[in-house]
């Protein structure tokens, strides 16, 4: 028989224990993909937080660091500094990324620094209960919000992509989705995009993706996409919010 579709290289054989319905899963795959398709598997640094993320290393077989909550770009910055050769990947949730690690974040991407984000925007903290997150929306129920979020209370939801948008030192950055086959397709273009960026020495680049997490969205996972598609695209638009990567010439 013809083979149609092989596990990723870089993939380990290993059951993913994320919820049903979950997009880690799906997202761990296609950065799988690109990392075989680069041929930089020895290369390669992934950094996992605190979250959902932090089995990570679980499912690549690359080198893995695993950082305090929120400190992912910080120890990003730190590994390619020191060996600048290496393809460095962070890969963080919502609630690590936009409020605990809001500093880290801003600063690294202000700075410019060489790496590559993957950031998970599912507009809830997923491993530690379903609290409320900066992404979570106007009206959405949370654990820390069971009657909704409200803007008085909790103010409105962060967006990444528009807030980095404006600094000097970012590179790329683009918001996609994995509703759809068509939306998997260009998430994976976007995230090789960013790889190759850093490949290339251009700097700063970041992938959001809007994922589903029903558990803690109270719903059943076929739900899932149909939410995402309904009340977080308004909020969260896909798109490519900057690319510099035709102007900035690669580093030495």
């Amino acid at each position: 028989m013809k083979t149609v579709y092989e596990r990723p290289k870089c993939l380990k054989d290993r059951h993913f224990h994320y919820c049903p319905g979950c997009g880690h899963g799906v997202i761990h795959k296609l950065i799988a993909e690109i990392i075989d398709e680069l041929g930089i598997q020895d290369r390669t640094v992934g950094v996992a937080p605190v979250g959902c993320a932090v089995f990570a290393y679980w499912y690549y077989d690359v080198d893995f660091s695993q950082a305090a909550h929120g400190r992912a770009p910080a120890v990003a910055t730190g590994i390619k500094r020191a060996k600048p050769d290496s393809i460095v990947f962070s890969y963080q949730g919502d609630g690590d990324l936009a409020a605990i690690g809001t500093a880290e974040i801003i600063h690294a991407a202000n700075r410019g620094e060489n790496i590559t984000v993957i950031f998970v925007n599912n507009a809830i903290y997923g491993m530690t209960g379903g609290q409320m997150a900066p992404t979570t929306l106007v009206g959405q129920k949370a654990s820390t919000a069971p009657y909704g979020r409200n803007p008085e209370n909790e103010g409105y939801p962060i967006k990444v992509c528009e807030l980095l948008s404006t600094l000097r030192g970012t590179t790329y950055l683009e918001r996609t989705a994995i509703t759809t086959p068509g939306s998997i397709i260009q998430t994976k273009k976007a995230i090789k995009k960013a790889f190759q960026n850093q490949l290339d020495g251009k700097g700063f680049s970041l992938v959001e993706v809007l994922s589903q997490c029903p558990t803690n969205w109270g719903m059943k996972p076929t739900d899932g996409t149909k939410f995402i598609k309904e009340q977080m695209m308004p909020v969260f638009p896909l798109g490519v919010y900057k690319d510099l990567s035709d102007e900035k010439g690669g580093s030495k």
